[in-house]
């Protein structure tokens, strides 16, 4: 073995503990995986699903806890989707898996006008089809590949977009009530999955319908967040910790905190001199607000 093949494979091995570790500290920190849990991956062909279905397997076979693992892709109809790609590889590693046809990619090309971005309907019926097969089949979580930069990405769509402080959780529990849905590379970064996808040589299939448009806003978040981290480096590890680090009195959401009962002495209602209150008091337009 030459010098030069050394050093590569210490640097894999590196990077293959680094990703272990941080997809164990995520199940763990979360508690996203229990004793005979049924795990539904989500497997869409690209580099993260394949390198979390992977990850999940190494871990599995050194758990403390039992747990199963089924491997499910949707197809979703994509003109020149190559069929046989998952069902191949998932074969030749040995993991049970379902593939799901359904012609989602008809609805959406029908619905959305051309050159709009087609995540938003495209995210939804993925995830009913999804939802439904987990309900018939008994399956406990459903993971997907979500990683570090996809949930700071969340965070600065909603922030501009949206007007919401919202990322992505590492753990949620749908609208519903009926499904957990887990994601253990949330710690993991993308450039660290992407090295590993090229050195384990995974059959990347890419997303032609919704992940190549070049409008998307998420692309348009990510190269600021690149530059950011050019300029400032450790940046966005910075903003991934202050997602576990929220102050609510420091904010201005008063469902989320009790603004109105901070330091009055009896916990009423909104004073009567106030906007708002019982009665209002009039107020010349260039006066300043009471303040109290």
């Amino acid at each position: 073995m030459t010098a030069a093949v050394r050093k590569q494979q210490c640097n894999f091995n590196k990077l293959q503990k680094r990703l272990r570790r941080n997809v164990g500290r995520a199940i763990q920190d979360f508690n996203m995986i229990e004793d005979g849990d049924r795990v539904m991956v989500c497997l869409s062909g690209g580099k993260d699903s394949f390198a979390l279905l992977d990850i999940l397997r190494n871990l599995q076979a050194r758990a403390p806890v039992r747990f199963e693992l089924i491997a499910v892709n949707l197809d979703q109809k994509q003109p020149g989707f190559p069929e046989q790609v998952l069902p191949d590889y998932l074969r030749g590693v040995g993991v049970p898996f379902h593939i799901i046809e359904q012609d989602t990619y008809r609805i959406v090309k029908r619905v959305i006008p051309e050159g709009k971005t087609t995540c938003g309907l495209c995210s939804r019926l993925r995830r009913g089809i999804l939802y439904t097969f987990a309900a018939e089949h008994g399956m406990t979580k459903i993971a997907l590949g979500h990683h570090r930069d996809d949930i700071v990405e969340t965070l600065f769509l909603n922030l501009f977009h949206g007007g919401k402080l919202k990322a992505m959780p590492p753990k949620l529990l749908s609208d519903d009530g009926r499904h957990v849905v887990i994601r253990p590379l949330a710690y993991c970064k993308e450039r660290d999955l992407a090295a590993y996808a090229e050195a384990r040589q995974f059959p990347i299939i890419p997303c032609n319908l919704c992940g190549s448009q070049e409008n998307l806003q998420r692309q348009a978040i990510k190269a600021m967040l690149q530059q950011w981290e050019k300029q400032f480096p450790g940046r966005v590890d910075t903003i991934f910790a202050a997602l576990g680090n929220v102050a609510p009195s420091h904010l201005a959401d008063a469902g989320l905190f009790n603004f109105t009962g901070l330091g009055t002495r009896n916990g009423g209602p909104t004073p009567s001199w106030l906007p708002g209150g019982h009665e209002e008091i009039e107020q010349d337009e260039e006066e300043e607000p009471v303040v109290q």
